[in-house]
């Protein structure tokens, strides 16, 4: 039988539905992935909840049975009382109107039922995750269509070399190690390297490594047998036994704990994996395409990856480019993405003026692509002309006079480049001792820069939760 790691801190979901078997079914999933779940029929009794400061909670999961629903209000109300706690909507109404009413009243995602165990849990960790990196997954329910090479907008040479790179790897059952900042499209790349091989018409199942918890990463992966460990009430295929016979994109895989790392080799030297608590192994035929937002072969070094399984992903290595040294891309880009935005509203078309290009151009797009699409998404919301100007981006319009920023979130900007504190002094000025908020503070700006605005890390290294984190930088009124 299999063994776990260290439990990790339960988060707090509170659940506001008043049809007690859904949220006696949505309870039971999200108790499988270490969510402790509070229940209220209706906001008032939530709101109840949340003050009594009895549970924690992490986000709020709000049910939707009419499109007729004051969904606007309710989710305003819950965000006047705690403006940093996220709200994911669900609903069995596939409504844009609904949908983008929600987003506008500051809901982080909005999902469809009936809803996949995998769906839900997904859903949740973005929304717990947003707030540093501002992103946003509007209308995220209707995923858009997987791109292929053809697809993929982008003229400048270290782009076109790259997609030239692919489209040569593509065909071979190499696996394939994807580098780049978070943003750039990493996914995307993955996507059309699928398409483009002989797998093409198979599976590509998607896997983010930093967003499973450590003790659940074994199961995730391999699968486990019913009653392997506390909570297996069922058996469960893993990500690899879903994807055998097409690929598997393991994104953020240096978020990957040591352990899992060790199997994960196994399976590519083998092609085995054995679920947890199952007595024989089972062969699988997956390619593998990774990727990361930092340099493998740094944590190599630093012990923090193994070396062999680092040469066993990186037979081909591609590193994308962040977009402020492709900005020559930038008014293609937000045309295709605004085409592609339009659809996701119901709109005939969405277009964009020079004046509001010119001042996208200035920024430096800390955030990438994905951050470019969040932002032209949030101004198309609030257009009303269907042509964006620089009137549509007043966040944008304020950050490009004092360096970069986050444009489409509340909280402070995150740049780990400037420098962070060096020593944590404990004393103030005047001789007293600094309060305790201070020098928390301090030490979150101190970690943000030893490494490098890598958040899963920056929480693993403070010994807290990502959700947490993100909380404290609101609370504490971080701009390191």
């Amino acid at each position: 039988m299999g063994t776990l790691a260290k439990t990790a801190p339960a988060r707090g979901l509170l659940l506001i539905d008043d049809q007690p078997a859904q949220g006696s079914l949505i309870a039971a999933m999200a108790g499988r992935a270490n969510w402790r779940v509070s229940r209220a029929p209706d906001v008032n009794a939530a709101l109840r909840i949340a003050d009594s400061g009895r549970e924690r909670i992490d986000a709020v999961l709000m049910d939707v049975w009419s499109p007729d629903a004051d969904t606007a209000g309710a989710i305003a109300q819950m965000r006047r009382h705690w403006p940093h706690l996220p709200v994911v909507v669900m609903t069995a109404q596939d409504s844009a109107r609904l949908a983008i009413s929600a987003i506008r009243a500051g809901a982080s995602d909005f999902v469809i039922k009936p809803i996949a165990p995998d769906r839900l849990l997904a859903a949740l960790d973005h929304a717990t995750t947003r707030g540093v990196d501002g992103e946003l997954r509007p209308l995220a329910e209707k995923p858009q269509a997987s791109l292929d090479f053809a697809s993929m907008i982008g003229s400048a040479p270290c782009f076109r070399d790259l997609v030239e790179s692919a489209m040569r790897v593509a065909p071979t059952p190499a696996p394939v190690l994807i580098e780049g900042e978070s943003g750039v499209g990493k996914e995307v790349l993955a996507q059309a390297i699928h398409r483009a091989s002989p797998l093409g018409a198979q599976p590509l199942v998607t896997v983010n490594c930093g967003a499973i918890p450590a003790n659940l990463v074994e199961s995730e992966l391999f699968g486990h047998e019913r009653g392997a460990f506390t909570g297996a009430f069922e058996r469960r295929l893993g990500k690899f036994a879903i994807a055998d016979g097409g690929t598997i994109f393991l994104d953020e895989i240096g978020d990957l704990p040591l352990d899992a790392q060790v199997k994960l080799l196994r399976v590519l030297q083998s092609g085995e994996i054995q679920p947890i608590g199952a007595r024989m192994p089972r062969n699988v035929s997956v390619r593998v395409i990774a990727a990361t937002n930092s340099k493998l072969a740094q944590a190599v070094s630093q012990g923090r990856f193994r070396e062999d399984l680092f040469y066993r992903l990186a037979v081909v290595q591609l590193t994308m480019p962040p977009l402020r040294d492709r900005i020559e891309d930038l008014p293609a880009l937000a045309c295709g993405l605004l085409t592609r935005i339009a659809e996701q509203l119901g709109a005939s078309r969405l277009g964009i003026d020079k004046g509001a290009l010119d001042l996208l151009g200035a920024f430096d797009w800390p955030g990438n692509v994905r951050q470019l699409h969040n932002v032209l998404f949030r101004a198309a919301i609030f257009c009303r002309t269907g042509t964006l100007t620089r009137a549509d981006f007043p966040h944008l319009a304020r950050s490009t006079a004092t360096g970069p920023a986050i444009a489409i979130a509340d909280m402070p900007a995150i740049d780990a480049r400037e420098p962070g504190p060096s020593i944590i002094d404990p004393f103030a000025a005047d001789g007293h001792v600094r309060s305790i908020e201070a020098i928390e503070a301090d030490m979150i700006r101190l970690a943000i820069h030893r490494y490098d605005g890598r958040m899963t890390e920056v929480a693993r290294r403070l010994g807290i939760g990502r959700s947490t984190l993100y909380r404290k930088l609101a609370e504490l009124g971080i701009s390191a």
